[in-house]
């Protein structure tokens, strides 16, 4: 997977040097993996046992000097046991907030045939986060099991899809088709048509790890 440019920004008369910038992504990340890793008393040994990710690659994350891709965050936002968008967390805001779609958080994978961009602010840790995904024609994109009883609930607003889930049988899914399912376990989403499919997905977790 290739790295990707994200940025992030809520409409409150943002400085030129906006703080959820592309640039500060890394950093953000890397606070946030340290902390998080910390208080669960584990080392990075541990932790990369426990997610897969290489300690190597941990590392380069906590000092900022990696941009980490969607599929290595969920594995690390799993092991920890913790929503995802725990990881990226900045800063705390309050009121009406609008978030610019030039200035959205995009995650992409698999040479950006995948995509997702949060629409909800990642000001604090939360236990539903929402998000607008976008698949390329012909394009499978496979996902590890998230901690358990996390539920996906998504709608798809363009295209046609099939949810792959466990050991059922694919779910073929047209536009305006929804589905609610237990995401502790492997699944995937193909697009089996020859243009981009938009979903919209609703993440919902237990609890969030204070």
């Amino acid at each position: 997977m290739n790295r990707h440019v994200p940025s992030d920004s809520c409409d409150r008369d943002p400085p030129a040097d906006d703080h959820d910038s592309a640039a500060e992504l890394p950093a953000i990340v890397g606070r946030n993996l340290r902390r998080l890793r910390t208080r669960r008393g584990h080392s990075l040994e541990r932790l990369a046992k426990l997610s897969g990710v290489s300690r190597a690659m941990l590392g380069q994350i906590e000092t900022g000097k990696s941009a980490p891709t969607i599929s290595l965050l969920w594995k690390v936002a799993t092991a920890l046991g913790v929503p995802f968008a725990n990881l990226l967390a900045h800063q705390n805001e309050s009121g009406t907030i609008v978030l610019r779609r030039d200035r959205a958080k995009v995650l992409a994978s698999s040479d950006g045939r995948f995509t997702s961009r949060a629409l909800f602010p990642f000001e604090s840790e939360r236990q539903v986060e929402f998000y607008e995904i976008r698949i390329a024609p012909y394009h499978r994109e496979d996902a590890r099991e998230h901690a358990p009883g996390t539920h996906e609930n998504l709608i798809v607003a363009k295209g046609a899809i099939e949810i792959l889930i466990g050991t059922e049988p694919p779910h073929a899914l047209a536009e305006g088709d929804a589905i609610l399912f237990e995401a502790d376990v492997p699944h995937g989403y193909r697009n089996f048509g020859s243009t981009e499919a938009v979903l919209y997905l609703v993440m919902t977790y237990v609890e969030t790890v204070g």
